[in-house]
């Protein structure tokens, strides 16, 4: 049986990831249930709008096409991303910070992306920020959760490699 110390890091970990998937989720289920698809509400005038839009690509609408190969890639993809965030945070020797929350943050947004394509084959998108006319693609919390993890990786291998 493992240590207590391992099981604790294990418990943080998936602790932090439901709170993203649960934040994920709610927010999309309120997208889903209150916001007809392409409607936005205008929340900060010619900055940021709440959008609803479907993703059936990557981050950013990557690989949005070829509809046979896309449900299987993104779902194995995810699969087995999961697996190595979860490997690395659990046997990497320098597990700082930084390291914690960048895997359990990516974790938990690959999770609720997962959980929208399995459901509806396509993610749900709908924080839309913009200045004038100029858009950043639309994107979601699990979206922001990976990105703001994966900034956060970056950091943690940059530092660790001094």
């Amino acid at each position: 049986m493992p240590d207590k110390s391992v099981l604790m890091r294990a418990f943080m970990f998936m602790l932090v990831a439901a709170a993203v998937i649960l934040l994920d989720q709610l927010t999309k289920t309120w997208v889903l249930r209150n916001l007809p698809l392409y409607q936005h509400i205008t929340v900060i005038p010619s900055f940021f709008n709440l959008t609803h839009i479907t993703n059936t690509g990557a981050a950013f609408g990557l690989l949005a096409g070829d509809e046979r190969w896309r449900h299987v890639f993104f779902q194995i993809v995810s699969v087995l991303a999961l697996g190595g965030l979860f490997h690395l945070y659990m046997t990497a020797s320098n597990r700082g910070p930084m390291l914690f929350w960048g895997c359990s943050l990516v974790f938990g947004g690959a999770c609720g992306n997962l959980v929208d394509r399995i459901r509806f084959g396509h993610v749900v998108d709908f924080l839309d920020f913009y200045l004038g006319t100029c858009h950043w693609p639309a994107f979601n919390v699990a979206d922001a959760a990976i990105t703001i993890g994966g900034g956060l990786l970056a950091l943690h291998f940059f530092l660790s490699c001094e």
